[in-house]
């Protein structure tokens, strides 16, 4: 599986995923990109994007691109925060479908 992790996510959170094919943003060349013409990009090269990107749900049509999304919810932005959802991280980049977002929140975050 091909996972692109937004450059808003901790670049540790690469090692969530092993035995995938992982670039960040950043590797790729794209930070700082807007996110339409970064989504139209990673949907030809990548099936799952990575995010901690909120809006992106609300301020695009991601049912209608051809990768899945893990939108992840921590309580800030250190690998520390990340580590305790590594395996739901890993499920859900292998389980969700293009078009379809899928969110992993941090136990510290529900409420």
């Amino acid at each position: 599986m091909r996972i692109l992790i937004d450059e808003c996510v901790h670049v540790g959170v690469k090692a969530a995923f092993p035995g995938h094919a992982v670039k960040t943003v950043s590797e790729i060349g794209w930070h700082s990109a807007k996110d339409g013409p970064l989504l139209a990009y990673a949907q030809e090269r990548f099936d799952v994007f990575v995010t901690i990107d909120r809006k992106l749900e609300r301020q695009h049509n991601l049912k209608e691109l051809k990768l899945g999304f893990v939108l992840a919810r921590v309580p800030n932005n250190k690998i520390e925060s990340y580590r305790p959802i590594f395996a739901q991280l890993q499920r859900a980049a292998e389980d969700v479908k293009p078009g379809e977002v899928l969110h992993v929140v941090h136990p510290q975050m529900r409420s």
